[in-house]
């Protein structure tokens, strides 16, 4: 492509259009037939017609990436500035915004979490759990092979669910038939990143396949319509193909992985893995890369596509890269796609983000958006060195020990070199990576000690290579001490063939150094060192221990208070939502995969982060969706919400980390702009009682009660502000939290609850914030099947205050129920500022 002009600088821009998209214009089809999946394909041609920038553009070159018809009505088009300010003037565009950035952000925890004994039980089973729902991740790709995903791993038949239907793209790199009855899906969006000129194709691929790179070129694409409608066609009982990738292949898994896949990581067995709902569905829309990220114009795409093709969850490990502009961080084309997606019934998560621990820090801002904290889990890898003056140091390592009954010479790399000279040429030697450096004989059968400095952090030195350099050299086993330049870096613990051990504290990597100096004999007169006396062995790091107090929210994790807008003001929205384990997590890997070289090769990693406990909620979402096939997305997200656990294992208040370093030191008890209204119980969100909900004109009502939006929300949604109730304030929403962000004396919010189980009686306690008194009314409430009781919360300021403080609303029912509504109020004024 061309520039119209030539000092024209080209971008993606996203142009939406005034007219409705299909899922709005067609909303009483959708609720008659009771699934949001869209039929009517005459829709597209009279939606099209605007799709067509030429009529504007007349004689100049342009390039048409998207159109958006579903969710959005719009498309995304590669033009200069000039040619963008012409495309705002057509009466038939209501808005065009410049594309942005866009970033990512197991074994155990299915125990953890109570599933085997009890949410599957409630549905029958792993067999059964999540069966029949469809969760569309928009992320990287998948490894069709990995038995996570395969669909012969139970005789119980397993339909492609009616409601969906989708395309699997098939390349080269995929054969077709890599599709199948549990992966349903698979399409790649990438024409925002490739206009660019940024897309590596021997990295990233133009298709759902994300390889490791090695000088596969760009293939032809066979597309196969598949789903309940198609399936028939397939040969052998198979649907088309499918993708291989890192990211996503990790957080599929962990939804909606198989149950009971052996994990064998580096020869050794660390248990059997399973997703959250092990029977749901799996759609794959890959709009993230590995080299550089994503953007929004190819995410909206996946969305609108998702949607379309009927997955009942939509499931994000993204975030953005800045804090979207304008008049508040809700009018972007990803969320504003995602509120379509909610009303067309489609339950979304997103990551909260890994730029915690600090206030504000939250990247997913929305209140249809269920956002997800990450937490530790009870699970723990640790191995220790024991040293001959009887110290132990505790480590990392996923490795086997040493024989424990004889102790080990430590040898110190940058003492074992074949000449003095090679330190001159490498000051990076000790780091272990070239074992044409050392002295094999000295080695041999000891312990070889190497440094862990900041260039195993960037990628440039490798643990693997330290221990390709160990077995070369026939070293007993590997112990890496941290270099003291590298300064609160949290270190997973990381698969090891042979005995060894990574020491995480430079503290500690002290200990360890000077007494392995004060051990050495040197000669007295040229220095040289005569006798290694130092001795140690290696305890190993095979056996998980589950006696770790859990969970905490990590350093990581990002933390509310919710920003409103780019001036981080603050929104009367809860974030996060919930925490879910998202530390140290267990899940499928591709063999390919590069992004983290200690895995490569094998079929199992261990990642952590917000994009690790996403999946766990859109897993579990599925557990509800498929018990209450009728809930709204609100509903499931109360669900979550309100049944959630504010107590750790220990009976003890969950923990939050405070600082980056030493994260462990620095912690106090989690507050709800920490961990939302808790960790995710999730039994108790199978059997909530009660529920809060929200609809479309609900949060229509919420946007257009935002200063000035009224020409934004026209410009996103085609819908004037003067049908909603702009009265609606963000406290108002019916939401399972309340957060006031500015509380000027007092304040009166209601919150209305359905029951969906059986006739209860209720009683109602609370704590109030700190500076702040609640009365809530009524105190007590019998309600009936099906009923509603609305509930009305009466703030008042005691004192001026300006830093945020938290309290809780409890609902105990006398058939068991219990529900949490979490309090948070920010500002308190106990005067009236209005004219101050």
């Amino acid at each position: 492509m061309e520039d119209s002009g030539s000092d024209a600088i080209t971008a993606v821009y996203i142009v939406i259009l005034k007219q409705a998209p299909a899922a709005h214009r067609f909303e009483e089809q959708l609720r008659r037939w009771g699934h949001h999946r869209f039929h009517n394909d005459s829709s597209s041609g009279r939606l099209n017609r605007f799709h067509k920038p030429r009529r504007a553009l007349r004689g100049e070159k342009y390039l048409k990436l998207y159109s958006y018809q579903y969710l959005v009505n719009g498309f995304a088009v590669f033009i200069t500035p000039e040619q963008a300010n012409k495309l705002s003037k057509r009466r038939e565009v209501a808005n065009i915004v410049l594309d942005f950035s866009v970033r990512t952000a197991t074994t155990h925890t299915p125990q953890f979490l109570g599933l085997p004994k009890g949410a599957w039980t409630q549905g029958g089973g792993f067999e059964t759990a999540g069966e029949g729902i469809v969760i569309g991740f928009i992320d990287t790709g998948i490894d069709p092979t990995h038995p996570s995903f395969a669909d012969d791993v139970s005789e119980h038949s397993y339909p492609v669910p009616a409601h969906f239907s989708s395309v699997c793209e098939v390349t080269r790199e995929f054969p077709s038939g890599s599709c199948n009855r549990k992966l349903v899906g698979a399409r790649h969006f990438a024409a925002s990143a490739i206009t660019r000129g940024i897309f590596n194709s021997s990295e990233d691929y133009a298709s759902p396949f994300d390889g490791d790179g090695h000088g596969t070129q760009p293939s032809f694409h066979i597309l196969y319509e598949q789903g309940a409608y198609f399936y028939h066609n397939s040969v052998g009982a198979k649907l088309s193909a499918i993708t291989s990738g890192y990211l996503l292949m990790h957080t599929a898994s962990v939804a909606a992985g198989n149950y009971g896949i052996p994990v064998v990581v580096a020869g050794h067995h660390f248990g059997n893995a399973s997703g959250m709902a092990p029977r749901s569905h799996i759609a794959v829309y890959k709009a993230l890369y590995k080299s550089f990220g994503g953007f929004a114009a190819d995410v909206v795409a996946g969305i609108d596509q998702a949607a379309q093709d009927g997955v009942d969850i939509i499931s994000l490990s993204i975030t953005p890269n800045r804090r979207p502009p304008g008049i508040a961080t809700f009018f972007n084309p990803i969320d504003m796609a995602l509120l379509s997606a909610v009303k067309a019934g489609i339950f979304v998560v997103q990551a909260a983000g890994n730029t915690g621990p600090s206030p504000k820090s939250m990247s997913s801002f929305s209140p249809w958006i269920f956002t997800v904290g990450a937490a530790s889990h009870d699970r723990a890898y640790s191995n220790s060195i024991i040293l001959g003056n009887n110290v132990t140091i505790p480590g990392v390592g996923l490795a086997p020990g040493t024989d424990t009954d004889k102790m080990y010479t430590l040898i110190s790399a940058v003492h074992a070199l074949n000449n003095d000279t090679i330190l001159a040429k490498d000051m990076h030697v000790g780091e272990c990576q070239d074992s044409s450096y050392f002295n094999e004989e000295l080695i041999q059968g000891n312990l070889l000690i190497c440094s862990y400095s900041i260039r195993f952090v960037l990628g440039l030195s490798t643990i693997k290579q330290a221990l390709e350099t160990a077995k070369n050299l026939g070293a007993a086993g590997v112990v890496f001490y941290m270099d003291p330049f590298v300064i609160g870096f949290q270190l997973n613990p990381t698969p090891l063939e042979t005995p060894g051990i990574i020491i995480p504290s430079p503290e500690d990597s002290k200990i360890l150094l000077q007494y392995y100096n004060s051990s050495l004999e040197r000669n007295g007169l040229t220095r040289k060192i005569s006798r290694f006396g130092a001795v140690a062995i290696i305890s190993g790091g095979l056996k998980a221990n589950y006696s770790i107090t859990a969970p905490k929210v990590m350093y990581y994790s990002a933390r509310g208070p919710d920003p409103e807008d780019s001036f981080l003001d603050d929104a009367d929205i809860m974030k996060p939502n919930l925490i879910a384990p998202g530390n140290m997590i267990w899940a499928a890997w591709s063999s390919l995969g590069m992004d983290s070289v200690e895995f490569q090769g094998e079929s199992f990693a261990m990642m952590s982060g917000t994009s690790m406990a996403a999946p766990h909620i859109a897993g579990l979402a599925a557990l509800i969706k498929q018990k209450f096939p009728h809930f709204s997305p609100a509903a499931i997200a109360s669900a979550l919400s309100t049944t959630a656990s504010l107590y750790d294992n220990s009976g003890g208040p969950i923990m939050s980390h405070r600082t980056y370093a030493n994260p462990d030191v620095n912690q106090s008890p989690a507050t709800p702009f920490d961990m939302g209204s808790g960790f995710v119980n999730a039994t108790s969100a199978l059997n909530p009682g009660l529920t809060l909900d929200l609809t479309y004109d609900d949060y229509m009502s919420f946007l257009c009660g935002i200063n000035g939006s009224g020409p934004v929300v026209l410009n996103y949604t085609g819908q004037n502000c003067w049908a909603y109730n702009s009265n609606v304030g963000s406290a108002d929403l019916n939401l399972p939290s309340i957060t006031v962000a500015r509380l000027n004396q007092s304040k009166t919010v209601e919150r209305t609850v359905s029951n969906i189980a059986g006739n209860e009686t209720y009683r109602i306690g609370w704590s109030a914030p700190y500076g702040v008194s609640v009365k809530v009314t009524p105190t007590q409430f019998f309600i009936g099947m099906g009923e509603k009781q609305v509930l009305t919360i009466l703030f008042n300021a005691t004192m001026n205050h300006s830093v945020a403080s938290f309290g809780r609303i409890g609902l105990f029912g006398d058939q068991g129920h219990k529900l949490n509504i979490p309090l948070s109020v920010i500002v308190k004024f106990s005067y009236n500022t209005t004219n101050s």
